[in-house]
C-alpha cells in the first residue's frame, strides 16, 4: 500500500441539524474547486429511507431519516489545507475528535466506521479482511435485525456471507448480504 493511501481515514464534522446534506454539497464543490479530489474522498450523509406510518401500519410512502442528526462523514488525508477548507466550509461548527485551538482531530477508527458505511451500502474490499470463517457477528438491518449467528462462510465475489443462527429453537443457515452484519 502507498504511504499516501495509508493517511486516508474517516473523520466525523458536526454541522446545524438539518444542514447536513448543505454541508455535503459544499464540501463536494470545494474539493472541485480548491483542486482537493486527491486528498478529500467520500462525503456521506447517513441517511436511509423508513416507512411512513399511518396509525401504527406501514403505507406506500417513505421518508429519508438521518441516522446521525448534525454530523457528516468524510474520508479524506488530513493535510492543512485539506482540514483549513473542511473546517471553513459554510455551517461546518468543527470536527469531532478535535480539542480546538489548532489542534487536528483524530480519525474514526474503521471498526467504528465500518457499521455506518454499511448501512449507506458503501462496502469496499478492506473490510472482507477483518471477517473470518467462525467469527460471531450480528444482523445490524435487514429482515434478520438482531440476530446474531456464526460465520461459515464469505463470498467476496456476490458480497454475500452464510451464517449459523439459531430461529425457533434449532441451528439454522442464512445467506446475508455482507453489509448486513457486522463483528460483535
Amino acid at each position: 500500500m502507498e504511504n499516501k493511501e495509508k493517511d486516508v481515514q474517516w473523520y466525523v464534522v458536526s454541522t446545524y441539524s438539518g444542514r447536513e446534506n448543505t454541508v455535503k454539497e459544499n464540501l463536494l464543490m470545494r474539493r472541485i474547486n480548491y483542486s482537493l479530489e486527491d486528498k478529500i474522498h467520500r462525503v456521506i450523509v447517513a441517511e436511509i429511507e423508513v416507512p411512513v406510518l399511518k396509525d401504527g401500519i406501514p403505507t406506500d410512502k417513505t421518508k429519508t431519516k438521518n441516522l446521525y442528526p448534525g454530523y457528516v462523514f468524510i474520508e479524506m488525508e488530513m493535510t492543512d489545507e485539506a482540514w483549513y477548507i473542511v473546517r471553513n466550509t459554510p455551517d461546518v461548527t468543527g470536527f469531532v475528535g478535535s480539542s480546538g485551538g489548532g489542534t487536528k482531530p483524530f480519525p474514526v477508527p474503521r471498526e467504528q466506521i465500518e457499521p455506518v458505511l454499511k448501512r449507506m451500502g458503501e462496502v469496499d474490499d478492506t473490510m472482507y479482511n477483518s471477517y473470518n470463517e467462525g467469527d460471531i457477528v450480528k444482523v445490524i438491518h435487514g429482515t434478520f435485525e438482531g440476530m446474531e449467528g456464526k460465520i461459515l462462510s464469505i463470498d467476496k465475489k456476490s458480497g454475500n456471507v452464510k451464517i449459523e443462527t439459531i430461529i425457533f429453537g434449532r441451528p439454522s443457515e442464512l445467506s446475508i448480504d455482507f453489509g448486513q452484519i457486522e463483528k460483535i
